[in-house]
């Protein structure tokens, strides 16, 4: 698993300031290193909770949502950690075995925290929608999560930065 960066990884955080949420880019790094994603997550200044979204390449995404010294995880799709070092990652901070190359995993399956959002306007079906979406780029999904959580708009702004025009 040596998998390295793309033009399509991206690394974006999302906080609230002055009352209203704002985003910004962070180092695309940050889309190999889960550990490195949270501690730049909590260097943060927020009113409330900070949340960060990693997508790589065209395949998953990660949203970690840090609500005071605790940090929730959701990875769009199990199956990543067969190819992506972030993904496994994930699954062992979430303590779930990574997948074998040999097991039969032909279906999109989140794994972690799927009620990261319920309590601010996303329910956990809803969620898992948008991950099993197969249409959607992880972009286009955090895009979408973010619309439904109301700061689409500052999100889509990062995600413009991160990605290029």
């Amino acid at each position: 698993m040596t998998m390295t960066e793309s033009a399509t990884d991206f690394a974006v955080i999302a906080y609230r300031e002055d009352e209203r949420w704002d985003a910004d880019v962070l180092p695309t790094a940050l889309t190999e290193d889960l550990s490195g994603l949270i501690q730049a997550l909590r260097q943060q200044p927020s009113e409330g909770d900070t949340i960060g979204f990693v997508g790589v390449g065209d395949d998953f995404f990660i949203a970690v949502r840090l609500m005071g010294a605790e940090a929730s995880v959701f990875l769009s799709d199990v199956t990543a950690a067969l190819e992506w070092p972030l993904a496994a990652q994930a699954l062992r901070l979430l303590d779930i075995p990574v997948p074998d190359d040999d097991e039969d995993l032909d279906q999109v399956l989140p794994a972690g925290d799927l009620s990261i959002f319920a309590d601010i306007g996303l329910e956990e079906w809803e969620l898992c929608a948008i991950a099993g979406d197969l249409d959607l780029f992880p972009d286009e999904a955090v895009a979408s999560i973010a619309g439904r959580l109301k700061f689409r708009e500052p999100v889509e702004r990062a995600l413009e930065v991160a990605l290029g025009p």
